[in-house]
């Protein structure tokens, strides 16, 4: 068995979240089609690295379910993934809870502290994830002063408790729209393998590629009324059926279970 600075150490693994660990619009076939993610295209990478320094492959578990605030999240995911006993849980939540104009992002880094202190305790090491800066987005952008609170927080916890970070936030590549998906929520496939190789930075091994977080080329501006058009287009496909479902108190994760329950071994 040989190993190397760069062969990862955990090998099982249990990812814990809402629709962006789910891997949310990460199917050619839409989001109610099996999910990839980069928390999948992560364990990918890591078995990939065990097994050609000759290990066992990594066993992995994602818990993820699109809709969940955080609170949820601690209560029902943290638990279930400390009973698979893993070396390494990424913890990324607190966006849904964020979307929403009353949030109090100061509590909610006070119930992730508690959670990252019950798994450092446990022996697990702990990935958590930082919130994407949303400048571009002409609606989303309203929240760009709570996530900047809230990742400072996330930095401060992960310093006092030895965590990794996923730097969402510093992603230049990110700030593209070809990163996202029609509802300008959730990633596409390149976002998330983008975001894949951010967590494995993270977790303080080399990416794949070192241009992993290149920008992409800038494309033409597009026509106002283009511009007009496809606004009213995700106003009408995506924001509406959301603020329906706050009204309703649905979320596009009930009735919904884990796509991947239980641990086993990365293919």
């Amino acid at each position: 068995m040989s190993t190397t600075a760069d062969t990862p150490r955990w090998s099982r693994y249990v990812a814990i979240g809402d629709s962006f660990t789910e891997g949310l619009w990460d199917s050619p076939d839409g989001p109610d089609a099996a999910q990839r993610g980069w928390a999948d295209v992560l364990a990918a990478r890591l078995s990939q690295r065990r097994t050609t320094a000759g290990q066992a492959p990594l066993e992995y578990a994602n818990l993820a379910i699109r809709g969940r605030l955080l609170r949820p999240i601690l209560v029902e995911q943290v638990p279930a993934a400390l009973a698979m006993k893993p070396d390494l849980v990424s913890l990324v939540g607190g966006g849904n809870d964020i979307l929403r104009p009353a949030a109090d992002v100061d509590r909610l880094a006070r119930l992730l502290e508690q959670a990252v202190v019950r798994l450092r305790d446990a022996g697990v090491d702990v990935l958590l994830g930082t919130g994407v800066d949303a400048v571009e987005s002409p609606l989303v952008r309203a929240t760009r002063s709570r996530v900047a609170v809230y990742n400072a927080h996330i930095w401060s916890i992960a310093r006092r408790h030895d965590a990794h970070v996923l730097d969402l936030w510093g992603m230049r590549s990110l700030r593209d729209w070809r990163m996202w998906a029609d509802d300008r929520i959730h990633l596409t496939t390149d976002g998330h393998a983008r975001v894949a190789q951010a967590a494995l930075v993270g977790l303080g091994l080399a990416p794949d590629e070192e241009r992993w977080d290149d920008p992409l080329t800038p494309l033409p501006p597009t026509p106002r009324i283009a511009q007009v058009r496809d606004d009213a287009k995700w106003l009408r496909e995506h924001v509406y059926p959301w603020a329906t479902r706050r009204l309703r108190g649905h979320s596009s994760g009930d009735l919904r279970v884990p796509k991947r329950p239980e641990l086993s071994p990365v293919e």
